[in-house]
């Protein structure tokens, strides 16, 4: 096999174990949705079984076991993986950090089960979902034909500079999922989290504005923040939705459909609105590059004004 159809290769498995995780963070919403977190009273078996009666919430809570088991012997092969065919040290130690964040992970969701402090465990089993969810978005960036391919250099004059804005975009989202992560699981209520979606909506607007008008002729860049501003507002509505459904239910005992459905949207949403950031602030990294984006880079290509095209993917 060529290094090229290697390098391909692994870029697909990257994806693909991060499409998995998707997966994985549907199916961990659904187990709170459904009200579903405490069916199974024992970790790592179930029941003291391999393979539970699936009925009532163990089936969502076992499933959750299982999604999570594949993804770590996905994120495993791929650490290994990009150890022998990815000669970049610092992506190489990102892979095994993901490793170990899964493993964390799992750990985090023992202790969970296992009733010791449930609303803070469930909210940090939560948050560091998110990290590593965009620890994989990561990878997969760094792995793929785009991020290795020549792409033009480009100036940014402007103060702050975008790749500093588009940084803090990424990081105030984390800390808005932190802040829903923390109302959903009850560690706090809705205000702060109401707040943060308000902060967000500024820094994305601003970031969008930023991009369009210093690289209005980069196409790379431009489709990022297309993505961005799509997710957040969908995640803007699906959040009133989803608020709405949580009045709705009450006290009520059984979430109907409507309310789950809801609620798991926006959580997914949450994650992509994340990951669209993560991408757009990676990518000015990339594209209008320091001397500390320069290690994860590929080979030094020609600088070009700000106003040069360049094609996306990623």
């Amino acid at each position: 096999m060529s290094e090229k159809s290697q390098n391909l290769g692994l870029y697909r498995f990257a994806a693909a174990t991060c499409w998995t995780t998707v997966l994985l963070l549907m199916v961990g919403a659904m187990v709170t949705s459904n009200q579903a977190g405490d069916s199974v009273p024992d970790w790592p078996l179930a029941y003291h079984r391999l393979i539970p009666p699936l009925v009532g919430g163990v089936r969502y809570e076992y499933s959750h076991r299982v999604v999570a088991g594949i993804v770590a012997i996905m994120t495993l092969i791929l650490a290994i993986w990009i150890s022998v065919a990815d000669r970049r040290r610092q992506v190489r130690r990102l892979g095994w950090n993901a490793f170990a964040l899964v493993i964390a992970q799992a750990v985090l969701g023992g202790l969970r089960v296992l009733d010791r402090d449930p609303a803070v465990l469930a909210t940090a089993h939560a948050i560091l979902a998110q990290i590593f969810f965009i620890l994989l978005v990561s990878l997969a960036l760094y792995l793929s034909p785009w991020w290795r391919g020549d792409l033009p250099r480009l100036e940014d004059s402007g103060s702050p500079r975008a790749t500093a804005i588009a940084g803090w975009t990424t990081l105030i989202i984390l800390a808005q999922l932190v802040l829903g992560a923390g109302y959903r699981h009850g560690a706090f209520g809705i205000v702060p989290h109401i707040i943060g979606a308000v902060v967000v909506g500024v820094f994305v607007v601003w970031v969008g504005r930023v991009i369009r008008k210093r690289f209005r002729s980069v196409p790379a860049l431009r489709k990022q923040v297309s993505y961005l501003h799509s997710a957040y507002g969908t995640q803007v509505l699906l959040g009133i939705a989803a608020y709405w459904g949580v009045v709705q239910l009450g006290a009520s005992l059984h979430p109907s459909e409507v309310y789950v459905g809801l609620t798991v949207a926006h959580v997914l949403v949450g994650a992509l609105t994340l990951a669209t950031s993560l991408l757009l602030t990676l990518s000015c990294y990339r594209m209008i590059p320091s001397a500390k984006s320069a290690a994860f880079g590929s080979a030094s290509v020609p600088q070009h004004p700000a106003g040069a095209s360049g094609k996306a993917g990623a």
